[in-house]
């Protein structure tokens, strides 16, 4: 790497963690949301420097204040590193300049540079999981943006955030003390954190009971903090109560990250050992994948809350990743990597756009937005769009990833499952249906008479993810083609 970008793991961490401090010292609403934002693009900025960096020449390590791996802390950026660093600062960007409007309204005024600190304190956290090579330092920042987030969906105006940061606060805990047990055990087999050391290790060690339970619980642990089926009960709550701009960074971020810990401790750390086969792990998580993409996707259906429907639709949308991960091919791991930015993209699009009617209406209930699309088209055309994505529609980026699931399913024999995937797309419609009904085939009522759309800041950043959905569903070249080099990475240390 070049002497200029030689840095650029470090800097991705920590210009973050540095400015949370100065937001809190400096106190000014304003003050806070642009360095909020500038410190979100700058994260970009790096982010997309170090893919194109991996992408042109291959993985590379960063050791911490020099000292050699494993003995020190190592910072390593491959293919999934770096495309997880992009999605998560790309949606950082996005939210933070959308989300000014939004927090005036929603959060008291003494208390927005809070929110603006433990934004980019979430941030900072989310990266740090995302380029880390050390299990332990993982942790770290694992609890960085734990914390960082219980306050974000603590700030809702409603009572009840308190309640939901409270659950999402205890279940956390209970996720966080899984994986360092895990981890604990790992290192009491093994003496080293380095998951590229431990890779190595565990192999030999692996018919032992104690390396068999440390991956017991680390599935537990990260599972419950991605909220996977039947470990969701935080998620709901936690995203229907949360500010707007506090959902729509979480919806997009947090469950990733998680899923991308996944990946790097269940397949990089634990996949040479050969437990992914020998023991019934894959098995069991497509039975749940696919339990998730119906029940939680019949639950949404039927909530009068339309965030709360989302919120019930990523528990789903994170069943699709975990199936892809389950087939523990090429092709399914790559569909589930993908969906990781698809979702991402999609996903924040609708709960920034239900920011936006909240802002206006007050309400994100289904009756509240009876005819609201002929006062707000922008904003509600955007929902039609990445709601289209969420069905999985051609031309929209859902629909790139559950193409290759089926792929997937059918390459192994498995029609069934792919029979599944197209059933469960079904469900979409019916939860996307009651939105477009409601906002664009109702005639607005007298209390809609001085509605108007959104500021013109909210309804761009919801249209800069609505019609990413629709490029990259366009022309998926680029983020299919880092998302295979990303799979052929973590197959090649997946023993048979």
């Amino acid at each position: 790497m070049s002497a200029p970008l030689e840095h650029l793991p470090a800097l991705a961490v920590v210009v973050p963690l540095m400015t949370a401090p100065v937001i809190v010292a400096l106190r000014r609403p304003w003050a806070a949301w642009l360095l909020a934002c500038g410190v979100s693009w700058a994260s970009l900025f790096f982010s997309v420097l170090l893919l194109l960096q991996v992408l042109e020449s291959g993985p590379f390590s960063y050791l911490m204040g020099g000292w050699a791996a494993p003995w020190g802390i190592e910072y390593r950026v491959d293919q999934l590193d770096a495309f997880v660093l992009a999605i998560v600062s790309a949606i950082a960007s996005v939210v933070s300049v959308y989300s000014r409007k939004s927090v005036e309204a929603e959060i008291d005024s003494e208390r927005h540079y809070l929110f603006y600190a433990m934004f980019v304190l979430c941030l900072c956290g989310l990266l740090g999981m995302a380029i880390t090579g050390d299990a332990f330092n993982l942790f770290v920042f694992l609890e960085i943006s734990s914390l960082s987030t219980y306050v974000l969906v603590g700030m809702g105006r409603d009572r009840r955030a308190l309640t939901a940061s409270l659950r999402y606060l205890i279940l956390g805990t209970v996720g966080a003390t899984f994986y360092v047990i895990g981890i604990g055990l790992a290192y009491m087999m093994t003496g080293t954190l380095n998951m590229a050391d431990l890779a190595q290790r565990l192999p030999a060690m692996a018919h032992t009971s104690t390396v068999r339970a440390a991956l017991a619980f680390l599935v537990v642990g990260i599972g419950l903090k991605m909220a996977a089926f039947p470990l969701h009960a935080w998620l709901p709550n936690a995203y229907t109560h949360a500010p707007s701009a506090a959902a729509a960074l979480l919806a997009g971020t947090a469950t990733k990250v998680s899923v991308y810990v996944f990946l790097r401790i269940v397949l990089g750390v634990f996949g040479a050992t050969g437990l992914l086969t020998a023991l019934p792990i894959t098995q069991v998580l497509m039975v749940l994948a696919l339990a998730a993409m119906f029940v939680c996707s019949a639950v949404a259906i039927w909530q009068p809350d339309l965030k709360r429907a989302l919120a019930y639709s990523s528990v789903a949308q994170i069943g699709y990743i975990l199936l892809g991960i389950a087939f523990l091919s090429e092709t399914g791991l790559a569909a589930g990597i993908v969906h990781l930015f698809n979702h991402a993209v999609m996903k924040s699009a609708l709960f920034l756009a239900l920011g936006a009617v909240a802002l206006r209406v007050g309400s994100t209930r289904i009756d509240a937005i009876r005819g609201i699309g002929r006062k707000m088209p922008l904003t509600m055309a955007a929902v039609l769009v990445a709601g289209l994505s969420l069905i999985g529609v051609p031309l929209t980026v859902g629909f790139v990833s559950k193409w290759y699931l089926v792929e997937a399913a059918l390459t192994g024999g498995m029609w069934p499952v792919a029979v599944l995937i197209l059933a469960s797309s079904l469900l979409a419609v019916a939860y996307v249906w009651r939105i477009v009904e409601a906002a664009w085939m109702a005639p607005p009522g007298p209390e809609l008479a001085h509605i108007r759309e959104a500021p013109t800041a909210m309804v761009l950043s919801t249209w800069v993810l609505a019609g990413a959905s629709v490029w990259f569903g366009l022309d998926a070249t680029q983020t299919m083609g880092v998302a295979r080099l990303a799979a052929q990475t973590l197959l090649q240390g997946v023993a048979p």
